[in-house]
């Protein structure tokens, strides 16, 4: 079995290929996974390896898979990234807001589930 091991400049390639994406700046971006923006740019052009902590915040902030990230594997988030991508331009009174519309409507579907059918 052939073990993969990332490369920091591919991993750092896809983290800014992400981050513009979301049409962030690095210091914007750098401040959502509280990280500083030097360390980004490091990280974004290979110069240093990316912490499990930072990516961790990473994949919880953009919701694009580890396994993206540190390989380029391609999996079916993208309506996850998607939902992301919306949040992270929204403030928090929205993102509230954007919640209990989700849970509110989860609700209804376990509620009349049955009845859909």
């Amino acid at each position: 079995m052939e073990e993969k091991i990332p490369n920091n400049l591919e991993v750092g390639e896809r983290i800014r290929s992400i981050r513009e994406q979301l049409k962030m700046n690095r210091e914007r971006f750098s401040e959502m996974i509280d990280v500083s923006d030097v360390f980004l740019g490091q990280i974004e052009r290979g110069e240093r390896s990316l912490s499990l902590k930072t990516l961790c915040r990473i994949v919880a902030f953009t919701g694009v898979s580890t396994d993206f990230i540190l390989f380029g594997n391609i999996n079916n988030n993208t309506t996850i990234h998607k939902i992301n991508q919306i949040l992270s331009q929204s403030s928090k009174e929205h993102i509230e807001y954007f919640y209990e519309i989700i849970n509110c409507s989860q609700i209804f579907f376990k509620t009349y589930k049955d009845d859909m059918e």
